[in-house]
C-alpha cells in the first residue's frame, strides 16, 4: 500500500489596508518559506484590501506531528 502524504499548512498576509507588500518584502518572504521547505500553493487578495495572503504547505514530519500532539 502506498504511503499517503500528510501536509502541514501555513497562512499569512503581507501588506496593509493602504499599500500592498513591497517587492523586497514579498521576495524575502517567499525565499524564506522555500528555505524552510514550504511550497506556496495559493495567493489571493481580499476585495478592497491591498494585503496579499499566502497559503503554503510542506510535508508533515514526525517531529511536527509530535509537537502538535502535545498539550
Amino acid at each position: 500500500m502506498a504511503d499517503t502524504n500528510q501536509w502541514e499548512y501555513t497562512v499569512f498576509s503581507l501588506g496593509n489596508m493602504w499599500r500592498g507588500p513591497k517587492e523586497d518584502e514579498l521576495y524575502d518572504t517567499l525565499n524564506e518559506l522555500g528555505l524552510e521547505g514550504w511550497e506556496v500553493v495559493s495567493t489571493f487578495t481580499i476585495t478592497n484590501s491591498n494585503k496579499v495572503t499566502i497559503i503554503a504547505k510542506r510535508p508533515l514530519t514526525a517531529s511536527a506531528r509530535r509537537m502538535r500532539s502535545m498539550p
